[in-house]
């Protein structure tokens, strides 16, 4: 079934329930790094609710909208690429919540038949008790199978662009040979993150790390670094997704500061290769 660009652009979903605990918070904090040092009394309070409140990586937010790329919306989801993520706090997540989510297609371009289709997806989570917004989503995939099926064109966002000269401040995280395991347990269940024979099949050696894995680390380097772990600073965070992560990578995470802007670039340089690209994180004024 091809794209139909009407279909597409009246997709609309309002007051999709979901629900949250903080053993989920927790085990979101553990699949990005938190808690790698267990006597770290830093990183503690991510990943274990006694003695003080559980604090939430503002990341956590892109596991809490369920199907963000749903299946049956014409494309072919096995060419499906994950090219941009975007996230809005407007407070701090709490440690566990039942949801209202409203999703929708925001634009949708024709690149013709050997570059795809380019589709800008949003998302909004509420709290159902009161209605108060905590996130907004945004992420643009490539359907790379879906070109010339009549849409306007199109190139989407334009890319936040870092500084151009050496970075403030570098972060090296050290990634698990089983995080990709762990983090399936979030939600996305795709076996190019776990079966090796699958992960063969589209031509890798070995099953890689989620992109938004990696971008949780990268919202980690940021916290560890920049904010003294704390989690209430954060309000936006972008980026842009490159090449993959193979679980065991180090991800190194170069980051340039100006007010209250954090640029980041982070690459793996054991392979010369740049995994998250035009990375902005907003903090708090």
């Amino acid at each position: 079934m091809a794209l139909n660009y009407d279909e597409l652009m009246s997709t609309v979903q309002t007051d999709l329930p979901f629900s949250y605990t903080d053993a989920d918070t927790m085990l979101y904090a553990l699949s990005i790094g938190m808690g790698n040092d267990p006597l770290d009394l830093r990183e503690l309070p991510y990943v274990y609710e006694q003695g003080e409140p559980l604090k939430t990586v503002p990341t956590l937010a892109t596991v809490l909208v369920p199907e963000m790329f749903p299946v049956g919306l014409g494309w072919d989801y096995s060419q499906i690429l994950h090219s941009e993520q975007r996230m809005r706090l407007y407070r701090p997540l709490p440690a566990a919540a039942d949801l209202l989510i409203n999703k929708r297609v925001v634009d949708a371009f024709d690149r013709g038949p050997k570059l795809g289709a380019l589709i800008l997806l949003e998302a909004e989570g509420r709290l159902a008790s009161d209605d108060t917004v905590l996130f907004t989503m945004g992420c643009t995939i490539v359907a790379r199978g879906d070109g010339g099926f009549g849409g306007p064109k199109g190139k989407g966002i334009p890319p936040y662009r870092p500084p151009r000269r050496e970075p403030d401040l570098s972060c090296d995280i050290t990634t698990r040979q089983d995080q990709a395991l762990l983090y399936r347990l979030t939600g996305d269940r795709n076996p190019l993150h776990a079966d090796p024979a699958a992960a063969r099949a589209v031509g890798f050696d070995r099953p890689i790390l989620h992109g938004l894995c990696t971008f949780g680390v990268a919202c980690k380097a940021v916290l560890q670094t920049i904010c003294d772990y704390d989690y209430t600073l954060v309000r936006e965070f972008d980026a842009r997704f490159s090449t993959p992560v193979l679980p065991g990578d180090t991800i190194t995470t170069d980051m340039w500061q100006e007010g209250n802007v954090v640029s980041f670039v982070c690459s793996v340089k054991e392979r010369e290769a740049v995994v998250l690209r035009n990375g902005k994180c907003t903090l708090v004024d």
